[in-house]
């Protein structure tokens, strides 16, 4: 072997790579979406569409204090986080909110909130032993 190279093997003592869960059980997967619903003017957006069903921009910018243009800018966040998506209809744009990733988002939120129950419950039984 040449000065300065090295082989290196994988030692038989190095873990194997850890199975990744399901999609829907990875936290991870709904960091898309709590992102996009951190903003003021999306989260009115979402609340909007999950009111009223499928909207345009016009009707999306009535009550929302921005400009069209500032609309189609979040409803392109959202489209990319999953939240919605387009129905045309001739010249008409509308929009509607996909609901699934919400649930998939409230899954998560569900399933950290049971973890910290667990954590809780035994630090609980913990301190009352001792």
């Amino acid at each position: 072997m040449a000065a300065g190279v090295h082989r290196w093997k994988r030692s038989s003592a190095t873990p194997k790579p850890r199975r990744r869960r399901a999609a829907a059980a990875d936290p991870r997967q709904a960091a898309p979406v709590f992102a996009a619903l951190g903003d003021e003017t999306r989260l009115f957006i979402v609340a909007s569409l999950s009111a009223s069903g499928p909207m345009s921009i016009v009707a999306l910018t009535v009550g929302s204090g921005v400009t069209r243009q500032a609309v189609s800018k979040h409803l392109q966040v959202l489209l990319n986080a999953g939240l919605v998506r387009l129905q045309r209809a001739g010249r008409e744009t509308r929009w509607e909110l996909d609901r699934q990733p919400l649930d998939a988002a409230r899954e998560s939120l569900d399933r950290i909130a049971s973890q910290w129950d667990e954590a809780l419950g035994r630090l609980k039984a913990f301190v009352e032993s001792g």
